[in-house]
């Protein structure tokens, strides 16, 4: 078990790891913490990856449900956060949630699961990729096209 004062770190490698995915995944430069405008009027946002081009931008997020298997109630909240970030991206970008594999001991359902099945209304055309300690990648959400827009 980690403490807290392990997150940072924790987090951060998290973080590169998801960046060396991306530069193999995509064959393409990438950097950390890369600025991006977003919003109207357009604002500055640091983003945890982003392609050399600014065309794929990639959020990392490395939590795990609670010690005993319950919901990490206030992360939910900063995953919500990073989602909002990434569709107020004001240009046509391949947005990222990569979340690090963590799985429910008495459901089997992984937290990117739970998050793309509680939460999937906010992502619109965000993909959800599930990374494993081993560098392994799901993912457990592809964008979705919506044709059905109300006229």
């Amino acid at each position: 078990m980690n403490s807290n004062s392990d997150n940072p770190k924790v987090g951060k490698d998290f973080q590169r790891k998801v960046l060396s995915i991306a530069q193999k995944t995509f064959n393409m430069p990438f950097d950390e913490e890369k600025v991006v405008p977003v919003g109207n009027p357009p604002k500055e946002h640091r983003f945890d990856v982003v392609s050399a081009d600014g065309d794929i931008i990639i959020e990392c997020k490395c939590y795990t449900w609670t010690n005993g298997g319950n919901v990490p109630s206030a992360k939910m909240s900063t995953l919500n956060e990073a989602v909002l970030y990434l569709r107020s991206v004001n240009y046509n970008a391949r947005k990222i949630l990569a979340m690090k594999k963590d799985v429910r001991l008495r459901t089997g359902e992984s937290l990117a699961e739970y998050y793309c099945r509680i939460y999937g209304h906010l992502l619109e055309d965000i993909e959800v990729w599930e990374v494993s300690e081993e560098g392994i990648v799901n993912i457990v959400r592809k964008k979705q096209i919506n044709d059905n827009k109300m006229s």
